[in-house]
């Protein structure tokens, strides 16, 4: 998994995931959200329109990363969920948690 992070605005950082995000890759997302939140971007959208797969260590990354955003008065949203990435979300009823944008743009405009 490739894992590419911008800042579009203050306290705002995308992070964009690429490839199969599962168990070898999601210590990788921990750490880049934690990494954003060090430094002061709280708001963190993950951009997962490039995301092949996800398993359950990947969901648990993403509710990860959301416990520690929402700790710091921040929040974590998913954006551009591919179709395996979306059907997972709604099967495990993560969808109503990790409500997924259509774009990152619409991630970001709600901040």
């Amino acid at each position: 998994m490739e894992l590419t992070t911008t800042s579009p605005l203050p306290r705002v950082a995308v992070i964009r995931c690429e490839g199969r995000l599962n168990m070898v890759a999601a210590p990788g997302l921990r750490s880049c959200i934690e990494d954003c939140i060090s430094r002061g971007a709280d708001r963190i959208v993950v951009d997962l329109s490039a995301t092949s797969f996800i398993d359950s260590s990947g969901l648990g990354a993403l509710i990860g990363g959301l416990k520690k955003a929402r700790q710091t008065s921040g929040d974590l949203r998913i954006a551009a969920p591919t179709e395996q990435v979306e059907a997972v979300l709604r099967l495990t009823n993560l969808d109503r948690v990790l409500r997924p944008y259509p774009e990152v743009d619409d991630a970001t405009r709600e901040f």
